[in-house]
């Protein structure tokens, strides 16, 4: 009896020394899991989807990058993105990505600065990005754009193209991202060409194509024969607005210009040129940054012409004077990129611009 007492204790012992050898082992194992563990990242779509030919898709392009460039698939091991529908659903898809183990979570757009401040006071170990705004905390990077640089290139290169000498900016909200882009715009249409004038209406949406195309309808109707969108998915109507009249004549001198990405896609025959941001450059190098262990918590990261964040798409071939416009964008470029030209970032600004 003694000696089946003896076993039974030894027995325990050896049970409880390798249950605790398995409790170190699996400590140990997550310790070296956390290094050789996939960093992940995703994004909340602003409202308009991530399929918006423009500011979403530009951001999910970047993840998309930034995954194939560090062998990562869509999914909690790589990379994904939550649609918003409304300004509602903001601060409950980022809980959710933060509850399914991202390092990285983006707000994506000039609205969510309240949710993802908000999250982020929540979350404090957890990393955040915001792109179009500024969130004062340690666990955010905010990045933001020199969107009056593409928005001038744009100008340029509309004020080279009119014939009747009268051009149009459809904004989506009337708030400082936008105004910057309406800035650039109407510096760069007087520095080219002071003598053309530029209408000027906000949709106040971003995902009412309806609305861009009704807007761009006006605009052409009343003589202007280039339109520039800042609308986001709003300005989807003005590529429809302007393919439709191409159709109906296709010898009248008609062109959109559109915005974030290159748009030549939304109509070969009638999108001149693209103002780029690229959120999808900013996104890419953001998470690779991160990855890195550079992460930029509490710092604005500010991307221009200078790091290659915004641009202006290619011209379009059937442009008649393509080498002039291609000519003119190239110097202005070189201008703003050595400082020795400052582009305007209010429309009050715009409105005294002297063109240095």
């Amino acid at each position: 009896m003694k000696k089946r007492k003896i076993g039974m204790a030894l027995s325990l012992v050896l049970a409880a020394g390798t249950l605790l050898g398995a409790c170190g082992k699996s400590n140990d194992t997550a310790k070296d899991g956390g290094k050789d563990k996939n960093f992940t990242v995703a994004m909340v779509t602003d409202v308009g989807g991530v399929d918006d030919k423009s500011f979403n898709q530009s951001s999910w392009e970047g993840l998309i990058n930034f995954g194939k460039a560090n062998g990562l698939k869509k999914g909690n091991e790589g990379y994904d993105y939550l649609p918003s529908q409304s300004d509602a659903d903001y601060s409950t898809n980022l809980n959710t990505l933060v509850r399914r183990g991202f390092d990285l979570v983006y707000g994506i757009g000039f609205l969510m600065p309240d949710a993802v401040a908000d999250v982020a006071k929540q979350h404090k170990d957890n990393k955040f990005a915001i792109v179009d705004e500024k969130v004062d905390q340690p666990n955010v990077a905010s990045i933001l754009f020199k969107e009056q640089e593409s928005g001038f290139l744009a100008g340029v290169a509309a004020a080279l193209t009119t014939k009747s000498n009268h051009v149009g900016f459809i904004g989506g909200m009337d708030v400082p991202v936008i105004q910057r882009f309406e800035a650039g715009f109407l510096a760069g249409v007087k520095a080219a060409k002071p003598e053309v004038k530029v209408d000027v209406q906000f949709a106040g949406v971003f995902d009412k194509a309806e609305y861009g195309q009704a807007i761009a309808s006006k605009m052409y109707s009343s003589g202007a024969d280039v339109v520039f969108h800042a609308a986001g998915a709003t300005g989807n109507g003005l590529f429809k607005e302007a393919s439709d009249r191409k159709k109906k004549d296709p010898s009248k001198e008609i062109w959109a210009i559109g915005v974030d990405r290159d748009q030549a896609d939304m109509g070969p025959d009638v999108v001149l040129t693209s103002a780029l941001k690229r959120v999808d450059v900013a996104v890419q190098d953001l998470s690779q940054k991160t990855k890195d262990g550079k992460f930029p918590g509490g710092e604005v990261v500010l991307y221009g012409l200078h790091e290659d964040g915004v641009g202006l798409a290619p011209i379009n071939e059937k442009a008649t004077n393509k080498a002039e416009i291609e000519a003119a964008v190239k110097e202005w470029t070189e201008k703003i990129k050595s400082g020795a030209v400052k582009v305007p970032e209010s429309p009050a600004e715009a409105k005294t611009f002297t063109g240095k």
